[in-house]
């Protein structure tokens, strides 16, 4: 592994972009259940629309780098579609014709943004293959990927409904040049705005139990719904919420 990063590069411009964000995006309170993820991590974690992607890249301390549909990542014209179809429409159900009236302002603004958020294409055929050799290159010179897994078809909601398996993919790679990958789950409550990361397990642990990359991906969802559920005081210790029912 290359030196320990710091924090994630971006642009000057986007720097001063994400700072007026934070009028939007409130910080979150993040609780760490074991150690935190320094360098070369997998973090897995709920989408929540916008929420997560973005409390992590304005407030996040870390170097990381995100998977994203390509098409949020491949010009104006692909991405007003992917948003008006894909996210507004079928996602967050939006009316179709609303949902085009307004990606025409929301497109190159959401453009504007992506284009320093320095994502990591992702493609549904052949070419992942290059998203996975780009991610091991990444997690080599020390940054974190940040993966949404989630199965979104019938919208984002607060009880994961599943998890994609792409991530396995790339844990089996990192696995075959000779990286073990740690695994942190993660849940963004928007509630009350709690960003809950797991104790990290490592790749070798969750293929040595589960014998399958479905009951890996099973086990990983279950386990963010769980945490997901977890409460809190104010210095993040965790409450028995059974003891306290009593």
């Amino acid at each position: 592994m290359a030196e320990i990063k710091k924090k994630a590069k971006r642009k000057l411009y986007f720097r001063v972009l994400k700072k007026i964000m934070k009028i939007r995006y409130k910080e979150p309170k993040f609780v760490y259940l074991g150690e935190q993820f320094v360098n070369g991590a997998l973090i897995l974690s709920n989408h929540e629309g916008t929420d997560s992607p973005m409390s992590l890249e304005i407030y996040c301390d870390k170097p990381t780098r995100m998977w994203g549909a390509y098409e949020m990542n491949s010009g104006l014209v692909k991405l007003y579609k992917y948003q008006t179809k894909i996210y507004y429409h079928e996602k967050k159900h939006w009316n179709i014709h609303l949902a085009r009236l307004f990606c025409l302002i929301a497109s190159p603004l959401t453009w504007l943004f992506y284009s320093g958020f320095d994502l990591i294409s992702v493609y549904r055929d052949a070419r992942l293959i290059r998203t996975l050799r780009e991610s091991v290159r990444a997690l080599e010179s020390g940054d974190n990927i940040v993966i949404f897994p989630e199965d979104s078809r019938n919208g984002y909601l607060s009880e994961l409904e599943g998890f994609h398996e792409g991530f396995i993919l790339l844990a089996e790679l990192c696995e075959r040049r000779g990286i073990d990958l740690p695994i942190y789950v993660s849940y963004f409550r928007k509630s009350d705005k709690t960003y809950i990361f797991d104790a990290p397990v490592k790749y070798s642990e969750l293929s040595e139990k589960y014998k399958s990359r479905e009951e890996i991906s099973r086990y990983l969802c279950e386990r963010c719904n769980a945490i997901g559920k977890m409460q809190f005081d104010e210095d993040g210790n965790q409450i028995d919420t059974l003891k306290q029912s009593n």
